[in-house]
């Protein structure tokens, strides 16, 4: 789950249509959990496909759905974009596997044409499906603060600073950020939540005409698809949960085990992949070289923010960069070629100056932040004692400091959130077919500690141990992990207990060592 804007391949850039109805396929009766009955306007609208812009492979089209699906008769509705790729083989084709998007933040509508380029088995046996959730994207979007508010909340002076006033200033941002919420969306931030982007599912798979769907769900997309199995269980068959949050527990236990994660992938993996390629990098020959190296790099940005082609560094776009950039093994040369950029820009190449500097721009985009706070501060409870956070962040940027420094403006964005009427959910796996599950031991966003435990609550799922450290398994070039998922999918092999894949060996520097 990036909570950071993915940047491009720096080195790369330094180099060089029909109408379909099925409302009885949702019946008129009460939904779980509550909610009332839908009304017609909703379960007997149609989907009116069209070509997706930019992919030829897709089609979209735009679904009304209850602003609250608890009320859903008393506001206007919202819309969600959908997104489908029809199965290229109609004779095999076994129904709908259906898609989400990380984040929370992210936009799904494209990756159905991702999915079926990468697995041409997938693409023949499904109509592979997708959407914008609720607040993203081609959807109605939940709107908080303008992107120079954002850049500032997370890119200002260095959030490792504990001083009175650094902790004094960034409470003070995180309450503007909250106030402009509440602004500029107040009527809007009790509904974008998982639980009701759950019956947004339940109701494209209506109008898909489909009495169950598979799912395939990489990092936030695992709580999504939790959250609508259990929700709605007797409509899933086969699902993938790929890089899993704690759906089991809250997003403040999840959230808060990130500071460890990101600290050891960046300690046990990219430093010593960096030191291996000293040769290329001249980051120091041994880890603790390579770190120190990092900390000057940090120090001096710190002491002198570096205006590199009109966009100014700071330590925090330099942590953002490197917590963003080892989610993948592939990008580790880039990363090791950032560093080499920051710390002697005058020589760098003015290709590389210019990527750089585009991709350090903004820490967090302005649209992913206001639906990632909307999503994570309104699901699940947050201890909202601000002191406590003051106190908790003081110790993780302390022991952990990669992700740790961080936590504060995290935190304090929820300690303050208005509260929540979404209502619990509690992921157990009863009444549900077997769920297989994938997660790395080294991921520094979905920590594996957490998918152990959502794995353990989930009754009946199978888990696929990856020893490696990148963040999503599937689509990744991993054969091992490629054939449990392609023969859970479309054959229905489903292992008879949890097994083991090497992950992906990490990448050789030019002319130096791979790990």
């Amino acid at each position: 789950m990036h909570l950071f804007r993915k940047p491009t391949r720096w080195a790369a850039v330094a180099a060089a249509a029909g109408v379909f109805l099925a409302a009885a396929a949702l019946p008129a009766g009460a939904t779980p959990f509550g909610a009332p009955p839908v009304p017609d306007r909703y379960r007997s609208q149609r989907l009116d496909w069209r070509p997706c812009t930019g992919t030829a492979s897709l089609e979209c089209a735009a679904m009304s759905v209850p602003r609250d699906w608890y009320h859903p008769d008393e506001a206007a509705g919202l819309t969600v974009e959908v997104s489908r790729h029809r199965a290229t083989d109609p004779a095999a084709r076994r129904g709908v596997l259906m898609m989400a998007a990380g984040g929370p933040g992210a936009s799904g509508l494209p990756r159905p044409a991702r999915l079926a380029t990468y697995s041409p088995k997938l693409a023949a046996a499904y109509d592979i499906v997708s959407f914008d959730q609720r607040g993203v994207g081609a959807s109605t979007n939940v709107v908080c603060a303008d992107q120079d508010k954002v850049d500032a909340l997370f890119g200002s002076g260095d959030l490792r600073d504990r001083s009175e006033r650094a902790v004094r200033q960034t409470l003070e941002r995180t309450r503007d950020f909250v106030r402009d919420c509440k602004r500029n969306s107040g009527d809007l931030l009790p509904y974008i939540t998982t639980d009701q982007a759950v019956h947004d599912m339940d109701l494209y798979r209506s109008l898909l005409g489909a009495e169950k769907v598979s799912y395939y769900g990489p990092s936030y997309a695992s709580f999504l698809g939790a959250y609508y199995a259990t929700e709605f269980p007797g409509r899933v068959d086969r699902v993938v949960l790929d890089s899993n949050v704690d759906f089991t527990g809250s997003w403040q236990s999840f959230l808060t085990g990130q500071p460890l994660s990101f600290q050891r992938r960046f300690e046990q993996d990219f430093l010593p992949w960096l030191a291996k390629n000293d040769a290329t990098y001249h980051q120091g020959s041994t880890a603790e070289e390579a770190k120190a190296s990092y900390e000057r790099l940090r120090g001096r940005l710190r002491d002198h923010p570096l205006n590199l082609d009109g966009t100014v560094i700071t330590p925090n776009h330099l942590d953002a960069a490197t917590t963003s950039l080892i989610y993948s093994g592939k990008s580790f040369p880039d990363l090791a070629m950032a560093l080499g950029v920051l710390e002697h820009p005058d020589s760098a190449p003015p290709a590389a100056r210019q990527a750089i500097a585009q991709n350090l721009g903004h820490p967090l985009g302005a649209g992913f932040a206001a639906d990632f706070f909307s999503v994570t501060c309104s699901d699940t409870p947050w201890t909202r004692d601000t002191g406590y956070w003051v106190r908790k962040s003081a110790t993780d940027t302390r022991t952990n400091p990669m992700a740790g420094a961080r936590e504060l403006t995290f935190a304090s964005v929820c300690a303050q959130w208005p509260k929540s009427r979404a209502p619990h959910v509690s992921v157990t796996g009863e009444g549900l077919p077997p769920v297989l599950m994938l997660n790395s031991t080294h991921d520094p966003a979905t920590h594996y500690e957490g998918a152990v435990r959502a794995h353990r609550g989930l009754k009946g799922s199978r888990l696929i141990t990856v020893h490696g450290g990148d963040h999503g398994q599937y689509q990744a070039g991993n054969a091992c992990v490629d054939a449990y998922v392609d023969g859970f999918l479309v054959d229905g092999r489903m292992p008879a207990a949890d097994a083991e894949c090497e992950g992906n060996p990490l990448p050789a520097g030019p002319g130096g060592a791979a790990s």
